[in-house]
């Protein structure tokens, strides 16, 4: 039994969420997803649009995925696999991770992780932000 573990924020989901849980789903044979607390997506990327609650519901719902669990607030993200215990990181395609930097981290600190990364998913409005975007000139012409 090959375990996965994808994560990410997924507020607003849209289809590049989608490929990029398939796509993890496709490495192995298990997908545990960590969604990232309210609090680590304020200190790393924006305020949530969707609260962790619901973000997790959401991402659990989806076909790709095993069982979906909330990243621990303010924790070391390594203290996660602890918890999922995964074979393979699948990243996606923007996160700001560096494979081989990760991969060596993970040796350091004694864990036998494959890291992947997934694949750009070709099509338009596949980001939060895009999304935002779109709506925000919707409006202004409004």
């Amino acid at each position: 039994m090959v375990r996965v573990m994808a994560s990410g924020v997924f507020d607003i989901l849209h289809t590049g969420h989608v490929s990029y849980l398939e796509q993890a789903r496709a490495m192995g044979d298990e997908l545990v997803v960590v969604v990232a607390s309210d609090e680590t997506v304020r200190r790393r990327k924006h305020e949530p649009v969707t609260p962790e609650s619901m973000r997790l519901r959401l991402v659990q719902s989806l076909k790709p995925v095993d069982e979906a669990v909330l990243g621990l607030s303010g924790g070391d993200m390594y203290s996660t696999l602890d918890r999922v215990r995964p074979d393979i990181i699948a990243l996606g395609y923007d996160q700001d991770f560096d494979e081989a930097e990760l991969s060596a981290e993970l040796r350091k600190r004694g864990f036998e992780i494959e890291v992947r990364r997934a694949k750009e998913c070709a099509e338009d409005l596949t980001a939060t932000r895009r999304i935002i975007a779109k709506i925000r000139d919707r409006e202004a012409v409004d």
